[in-house]
């Protein structure tokens, strides 16, 4: 999650969103056809950068928002549509008619897409919720590389030695705004309110490694030759659970020590491939020394959810 995480949502987010809901009000009295295909085209575009977007630096309702906006629009074109005819006269706005049809049709695939990814491959695995109460948000989880970027590792050779991650998770931790931080790519580490999070183990079993002593990165600065960073793997019957991106020094687990599910094993950093602090969890077959993230990745269910992208897990305090 680097500068681009930031200014490529904003742009997707707000440019395009405010540009389609303008277009949709101020458009002039073509036909009824130019009115349907750009009000389609704006309400295709939401649902899909609402579904698949990356919403980590305007809080998840906006799209809400944004949605609600467009109602208001076609309630307050509605005279205007009535009083056009069917099918404009101009070929450039036949055209255009036409273009934005297809876009919208093609918006609409997309979406599809990013539904279809909510659902969960065969032989989950299921873990409990790794924190004791708060508000997360999934960044990346599901079954498609569009919701769920850590699935580019499932091809190529190149990929091999960390693949086990291909159905990880990413999660950050939201305020009572919706925020996950305060200001849009701080470098201050305390700013994320995920940052020193306690990260409890989400399932028994015992600890294959555990890795501490790496430092914490500031943003949007990486550490690529540690790609977990500070980490733990559990051998949970039989399957590895890998937790990564802990804080210096906060790591309390032992390799070869058994965990129980809802042991402290550490603190949410920002330690290795990371470009803000977040917690990264997957599962995937037993990996080898040589390569510990080689495992065959397994999807994972967290407290029965497949969790994708723009998912608001929540655990209440004091609930077991």
């Amino acid at each position: 999650m680097a500068w681009f995480s930031v200014w490529l949502p904003l742009f997707l987010q707000v440019i395009v969103p405010m540009c389609l809901l303008t277009g949709c009000a101020l458009s002039p009295r073509a036909s009824r056809a130019t009115f349907v295909a750009v009000g389609m085209l704006t309400a295709a575009y939401l649902a899909a950068v609402h579904l698949a977007g990356l919403w980590v630096v305007l809080p998840w309702y906006t799209a809400v928002v944004y949605g609600a906006a467009l109602i208001v629009v076609i309630i307050a074109i509605r005279p205007r549509f009535i009083a056009a005819p069917l099918w404009p006269t101009s070929r450039a706005t036949q055209v255009s008619t036409i273009a934005a049809s297809f876009a919208a049709l093609s918006l609409t695939a997309l979406a599809g897409v990013a539904v279809s990814a909510r659902r969960a491959p065969a032989h989950a695995v299921d873990l409990a919720f790794p924190f004791a109460e708060g508000v997360y948000l999934v960044v990346n989880g599901g079954s498609h590389v569009l919701v769920n970027a850590h699935l580019n590792t499932l091809e190529g050779a190149r990929f091999a030695p960390y693949r086990g991650q291909s159905y990880g998770v990413d999660l950050v931790r939201l305020d009572s705004l919706g925020l996950r931080a305060t200001g849009l790519l701080p470098t201050d580490l305390a700013a994320y309110r995920i940052f020193g999070e306690p990260v409890l183990a989400p399932c028994a079993g015992h600890v294959v490694a555990a890795v501490d002593g790496f430092a914490d990165m500031t943003p949007p600065q990486m550490d690529r030759a540690h790609l977990a960073g500070n980490s733990v793997i559990l051998d949970c019957d039989g399957a590895w659970v890998v937790l990564g991106h802990f804080q210096r020094g906060s790591v309390d687990a032992h390799a070869g020590h058994r965990v129980e599910v809802g042991q402290r094993i550490g603190r949410v950093g920002n330690s290795g491939n990371t470009g803000e602090p977040h917690l990264h969890l997957h599962a995937q077959r037993p990996g080898t020394e040589a390569a510990p993230l080689g495992g065959d990745p397994l999807p994972v269910r967290i407290a029965g959810r497949f969790a994708t992208r723009n998912d608001r897990l929540a655990m209440a305090a004091g609930t077991p």
